[in-house]
């Protein structure tokens, strides 16, 4: 094997950085090595085939994941994602990371997560409808609104949660519908206003409350934005409106910078139009590399993980690191971030609005009962701030960074409620 293949095959995976950040935590927190076992591990991993049948009569198979990590609070939730690169142990750190998300922003709800092999970029719309029937079918005995709620991720969005809530729904009502099997689908099937935009929404609203604390102002300040997908979209498009100089945006085909500041609102027009940012008027072609080393105050990795490594956290010139995406930053490029005095905004908290508008919607699907999008927005801003400061009060108080306050939040929220309900039998 060669020594690349050999240094591929030993790196750490997402999951053990979860597991060392979870340690973390733990000694913070001085857990008792019983509570740890309880929490530190999943409680249920499904693995499925997802054979399926192409647009020419060809059968082909993928393989797909369930996790549900914790439900001492409430029923697993988590987002389920098509990506080529998707692994078991990537999607046991996701859904790891939801539960202390979850907790964080105080929803009475678990982790779980999900996820396909699959580049859904290499099917037509019947076969990705075909595919996601039969992945449902196959983790069916895990789902149901009060069991585990499926949300959409990266390469999946509204349709995708529509035919996996049609699909549950005939399974399991002779097809009377359950809307709050999923989150984050169509509003004509009892979808919540708000939701596509609410992690680049809650994003932002961390972002303010960072900026005050830190003394800087958003009126003129520079942002970064490493993804210009949904979250990263929607927060570049809210920083823009309240006048920070958004100069550089990127996505999977390359990125553009000026140093000016871009026209968010055109860009967003131009990669609705192209599907890329790449080729955007009045603008300079710049490598994802150069991208997260611009001088800036705000960074906002909006992509996967570990984007931001040991290899180029030194060279990262922003105030505050926001992460809209789920583990941008490994544990080496924490501290050394930390130790450059940079403000970490952590993946649990900030893009944690995905999930409380989620369980925004469940509860509108569980009454029956819909709210309009002020009201949304409103109680999506108060959570976000309340969510916020008890981070940031740890960070205050116990001298840690807001990784370690927010994992400390999260994690002693779910030892409290493990231990309350006890051991069955």
């Amino acid at each position: 094997m060669s020594t690349e293949l050999l240094a591929a095959a030993h790196a750490p995976s997402a999951y053990d950085f979860a597991l060392q950040n979870f340690e973390l935590a733990a000694e913070a927190l001085e857990l008792t090595e019983c509570t740890r076992s309880l929490i530190k591990y999943p409680e249920r991993v499904l693995t499925v085939n997802i054979p399926f049948r192409l647009d020419n009569g060809d059968i082909r198979r993928y393989e797909g994941y369930r996790v549900q990590h914790n439900t001492s609070r409430g029923p697993a939730k988590g987002g389920i994602r098509y990506h080529p690169g998707v692994t078991l142990d990537e999607v046991k750190a996701l859904a790891m990371w939801m539960t202390w998300k979850c907790a964080v922003v105080d929803v009475p709800f678990g982790g779980g997560k999900g996820g396909v092999i699959v580049d859904p970029k290499q099917l037509t719309l019947p076969e990705l409808e075909r595919m996601t029937r039969r992945y449902t079918a196959g983790i069916a005995p895990l789902l149901g609104p009060q069991r585990d709620i499926p949300a959409p991720d990266v390469y999946t969005n509204a349709q995708t949660m529509g035919w996996i809530m049609d699909t549950y729904s005939m399974m399991s009502a002779g097809g009377y519908p359950i809307p709050s099997v999923v989150t984050g689908k169509p509003l004509s099937i009892g979808g919540s206003l708000g939701r596509a935009e609410a992690t680049g929404r809650g994003a932002f609203h961390t972002l303010v409350s960072a900026c005050e604390q830190l003394h800087i102002s958003m009126k003129g300040s520079k942002s970064v934005v490493q993804g210009f997908g949904n979250a990263g979209s929607v927060v570049a498009n809210l920083l823009d409106g309240h006048q920070s100089l958004v100069i550089a945006v990127n996505d999977s085909r390359g990125g553009v910078y000026n140093p000016a500041g871009l026209d968010i609102p055109k860009l967003m027009l131009h990669k609705e139009r192209t599907g890329t940012v790449v080729g955007f008027a009045h603008a300079e072609a710049i490598t994802n590399a150069d991208l997260l080393t611009l001088e800036c105050d705000i960074l906002i990795p909006a992509a996967l993980e570990n984007a931001i490594t040991g290899e180029n956290a030194h060279r990262v010139r922003a105030r505050i690191v926001a992460e809209a995406a789920n583990g941008p930053l490994t544990p080496e490029a924490d501290a050394i971030l930390e130790g450059n005095g940079v403000f970490i905004i952590p993946d649990i908290l900030c893009n944690a609005g995905g999930v409380t508008v989620s369980y925004f919607e469940w509860c509108q699907n569980e009454q029956h009962y819909y709210w309009d999008l002020h009201e949304v927005e409103n109680r999506l801003e108060r959570v976000m701030n309340k969510a916020f400061k008890e981070v940031l009060d740890i960070h205050s108080d116990r001298k840690v960074g807001m990784r370690l306050a927010a994992n400390m939040l999260g994690i002693s929220r779910v030892a409290t409620a493990t231990t309350a309900r006890g051991l069955y039998p």
